[in-house]
């Protein structure tokens, strides 16, 4: 299988990373802003793009032409890739706002959009965009991620419109709303407090849905909480 990871150098993407890289049949391309972890792994299925994802645009595609010279298909895109400036609604600076949805929103767009050639060539084809409770209506909000929740919640809605327009095309996307997992992204917005479940359990709930959900699911959001840290 073809596999595109973005968000892979730390936290949640890493370790899942590494889990798709275990399968000696896989291809996998992790795309972060800092490769010198990834860099480390001795998988020889497994090329690591360093790219940052706040600078894509139709202009800036050179991540695109990279997957397009290395892929003749892609079987599973994991938009795993975040970021999150934790600020009141009324301190935040607007570049923070700009480079949030960016990263969280227009990046995964693009990606999808430039790539729908290489999806189902060989067979049903999974999009997996990854969103947090925090976008989930109805949901715990918590101060100072009014705009983080925001652009996760257009990603879930994008999921469920995308799940009908590219049905015919045998591509299958959802997106799994994520609650509290412990990363470096959680750790800075909420210091000093302990998540739910480890970056390496979360990454085996998304590894395994990756590759089987879509089977059963599309156009889904899905909440993946755990209560068990």
């Amino acid at each position: 299988m073809n596999i595109i990871i973005t968000g892979a150098g730390k936290g949640i993407g890493f370790e899942l990373t590494k889990k798709f890289a275990k399968i000696p049949d896989n291809r996998i391309i992790a795309v972060s802003r800092d490769i010198s972890r990834l860099e480390k792994l001795e998988f020889t299925n497994l090329l690591p793009i360093a790219f940052d994802l706040s600078e894509i645009n139709v202009k800036n595609n050179e991540l695109v032409k990279r997957v397009f010279s290395e892929f003749n298909h892609v079987d599973i895109l994991i938009n795993n890739a975040g970021m999150l400036y934790k600020n009141n609604f009324e301190d935040i600076d607007i570049e923070h706002i700009k480079e949030m949805f960016e990263v969280n929103v227009f990046a995964p767009v693009i990606l999808i959009k430039e790539l729908i050639p290489l999806f189902s060539i060989k067979g049903k084809s999974h999009i997996v965009n990854i969103g947090s409770m925090g976008g989930v209506q109805g949901s715990v909000k918590f101060p100072g991620l009014s705009i983080y929740s925001a652009s996760k919640a257009a990603i879930s809605v994008l999921s469920e419109c995308l799940a009908v327009e590219l049905k015919d095309k045998d591509i299958a996307c959802n997106c799994l709303a994520l609650g509290s997992a412990q990363t470096e992204m959680f750790e800075n917005a909420f210091p000093g407090l302990s998540a739910s479940v480890s970056a390496e359990k979360m990454a085996e709930y998304i590894f395994d849905f990756s590759l089987n959900g879509h089977y059963k699911n599309n156009g889904k959001i899905i909440q993946v909480v755990f209560n068990d840290f």
